[in-house]
């Protein structure tokens, strides 16, 4: 912490999408934005499976919401009827000038270790290759660039590709004895994906790694880096980062963003001495103070208290909780929590234009 300077490379802007300008060939990834800036992007709110892809949605954000544009829309590409690349939802999104970021989520069920329709292990042991090259070469297709994630929150314990549903921290089932069975999996999966992809000549992929700020396990096993692929697969890293997520936490845990951010920075940042980091998800349930927790998150991100952080990127939805309270992280969930995200997120510093590099 404590570091003031910027990350910075030389790229060349392309896309096939409006918002950026085009070049010549296939082959590129999402760069970080010009030194000293940072990309605004969103989940905007695409429905409760998170795929409901419009761009209403999309403009309604922009527009109504933010006062700013995208750089990317977040969206998730459920596996509930098989694998299918999302191609409608991707032309939805580039017709807005947008580069599309697809949340690849290998489930079948809403359920979290129970789900084993694509376990880690039938993707290693090659069960989805035809179904993935498929995939990769409509990817491929793609007049423009695409981010993609695979295994979104994988240090946390409530989606079935987690390190938690598949080993943890034995050693004797899978792989070298002397790793955590749970972290290698997923590596080798992902690893093997990104493999498939290329091989299909889907080069206008940049792939990032989604870890989330605390994981269910706190254990030396569920580190961050055991699920690294390695800086030859992963273009960027990402976090999750919240306050309370819903009412009855938010009673006796609610922390300011960067009592959260700071320690998950420090551990993201550690993975890779070169990679930018995006702030995939953040957001905090409606309350009192919300409109202040957005001042502070993101005046602490403009500030560069977070040098490494190029990308920020709200988790605007509200959801019904088990007991029947509502989380409610919309950014119109007020008229004043609207006002502090657009005042805040007016700042230059925030940017909409994706940078390319060939």
């Amino acid at each position: 912490m404590g570091q003031t300077n910027q990350d910075s490379i030389d790229v060349t802007r392309a896309s096939g999408a409006v918002g950026a300008e085009q070049v010549s060939g296939r082959s590129y990834k999402v760069a970080p934005p010009e030194q000293g800036s940072i990309y605004h992007a969103a989940f905007p709110g695409f429905g409760p499976a998170e795929d409901t892809v419009t761009t209403r949605i999309i403009d309604d954000f922009a527009n109504g919401i933010s006062g700013k544009n995208l750089a990317w829309a977040y969206f998730s590409d459920n596996w509930f009827d098989g694998i299918t690349f999302p191609t409608a939802d991707v032309n939805t999104i580039q017709r807005r000038g947008v580069v599309p970021f697809i949340r690849v989520m290998p489930r079948s069920t809403w359920n979290a270790c129970s789900d084993k329709r694509y376990s880690l292990d039938k993707i290693n042991q090659g069960n989805f290759d035809t179904q993935l090259r498929r995939y990769a070469r409509a990817a491929a297709r793609v007049d423009g660039p695409l981010i993609m994630e695979f295994g979104t929150e994988v240090n946390g314990d409530w989606f079935p590709w987690s390190g938690a549903c598949n080993g943890g921290a034995t050693t004797t089932g899978y792989g070298s004895p002397t790793e955590a069975d749970g972290p290698e999996r997923f590596r080798d999966a992902y690893r093997r994906i990104i493999d498939i992809f290329r091989e299909q000549g889907a080069n206008n992929v940049t792939w990032v790694l989604h870890l989330n700020s605390s994981g269910g396990s706190d254990a030396a096993w569920n580190r961050y880096a055991a699920y690294y692929p390695g800086d030859d697969y992963i273009d960027w890293l990402g976090l999750s980062v919240y306050g309370a997520q819903d009412p009855t936490t938010m009673r006796t845990w609610n922390p300011q963003f960067r009592e959260v951010m700071d320690g998950a920075y420090r551990s993201v940042a550690a993975i890779s001495p070169s990679k930018p980091i995006a702030l995939l998800e953040f957001g905090v349930v409606a309350h009192d103070g919300k409109p202040q927790w957005i001042r502070n998150a993101l005046g602490d991100i403009a500030s560069g208290r977070y040098p490494r952080v190029k990308a920020v990127s709200w988790w605007n939805s509200d959801w019904r909780n088990d007991d029947g309270t509502w989380s409610r992280m919309r950014l119109d969930s007020s008229q004043a929590v609207t006002r502090a995200y657009r005042e805040g997120i007016a700042n230059p510093v925030f940017v909409s234009t994706a940078r390319i590099s060939p």
